[in-house]
C-alpha cells in the first residue's frame, strides 16, 4: 500500500490548526483519508482520524490551560456526561440511520451561524459569572453533545464552543479552551469504540498525529494572540463550510 505523505501530512497540520481554534478538523482529515485509502473500512479510517486529532486536541488543551482559566467545576461534569453520551450515541447508530440527522444538523448550523453573525458582541467578553445550577446544566449539555458526537459527529467542536458561549456566558477564548477538555474525552471514547470494530492504521495515525500536534500549537498561538474576535470569525467560517458540506451531501 503506497502512502502519499505529501497529502496526508499537510492535511493533518492544517486540520490541527483549525481544530485548535474552533473545531472542525475532521472536515479536513476524513475526506483526505477516504480518498487516500478507498478500500479501507470506515471504522478503521475514523479511528485513524481520531488517533491523529487527539494529539492536536490534547496539546491545544495544554497550551490553553496555561493561559486561560478553565472553569473546571462546570467543564468536568460536562466531560463525564459527554463520555456517557458518546457511548449512547454510538449504540444508537446500530438501529437508527445516522443520515436521518443530516437535515436537522443543517438547520441547527444555520441557526447557530445566523445568531452568531447578528449578535456582534456574542463571545467577545464574559457576560456573567457562574450561576446556581450551571453544573447540572453543563452535565446535560455534555450528555447531549456527547450523544451527537457518538451518533453523527460533524461540527461537535463548533457546537461545544457555541454552547459554552451562549449558555454559560463565556468568551470565545475560554469556550474554545473548555471545548478541548470535552473533545479529548470523547476522542478517547471514540478511539476505543473504533479500535474494537476494526484495526486502526497506527503508523498513518501516529505520523499524522505529530503533524496535527504541530498545527494545533500554531492554531492555539493565533487564538491566544488575536483573541475572541479572531475566533469568532474563524467560527463563522467553519460553520459556513459545514453547512455547505452537509447541503451538498443531502443533494
Amino acid at each position: 500500500m503506497t502512502i502519499d505523505w505529501f497529502i496526508l501530512a499537510p492535511a493533518a497540520f492544517f486540520a490541527g490548526m483549525v481544530d485548535a481554534v474552533v473545531g472542525g478538523g475532521g472536515l479536513i482529515q476524513i475526506p483526505v483519508l477516504l480518498s487516500s485509502f478507498p478500500q479501507t473500512a470506515i471504522p478503521t479510517l475514523f479511528g485513524t482520524n481520531k488517533l491523529s486529532s487527539i494529539a492536536g486536541t490534547a496539546s491545544a488543551l495544554w497550551r490553553y490551560a496555561r493561559s486561560v482559566r478553565i472553569p473546571w467545576r462546570l467543564v468536568l461534569p460536562a466531560t463525564a456526561a459527554a463520555l456517557l453520551g458518546a457511548w449512547l450515541g454510538a449504540a444508537v447508530v446500530a438501529w437508527m440511520p445516522r443520515e436521518a440527522m443530516r437535515p436537522l444538523v443543517v438547520v441547527m448550523m444555520l441557526v447557530v451561524a445566523v445568531y452568531t453573525f447578528l449578535r456582534k458582541n456574542l463571545g467577545q467578553t464574559e457576560t456573567h459569572a457562574s450561576r446556581p445550577g450551571d453544573v447540572w446544566r453543563g452535565a446535560w449539555f455534555g450528555l447531549l453533545i456527547g450523544f451527537y458526537d457518538g451518533f453523527f459527529g460533524p461540527g461537535t467542536g463548533s457546537f461545544l464552543i457555541f454552547g459554552f458561549v451562549r449558555l454559560f456566558g463565556m468568551d470565545f477564548v475560554r469556550a474554545s479552551a473548555s471545548a478541548k477538555v470535552v473533545n479529548v474525552a470523547t476522542n478517547i471514547s471514540a478511539i476505543g469504540f473504533f479500535a474494537s470494530h476494526g484495526p486502526i492504521l497506527w503508523t498513518v495515525g501516529l505520523v499524522m498525529a505529530v503533524c496535527n500536534l504541530a498545527g494545533a500549537q500554531l492554531g492555539t498561538h493565533l487564538a491566544l494572540k488575536h483573541g475572541a474576535g479572531f475566533i469568532r470569525r474563524a467560527f463563522l467560517g467553519v460553520v459556513a463550510i459545514l453547512i455547505v458540506k452537509q447541503l451538498l451531501e443531502i443533494l
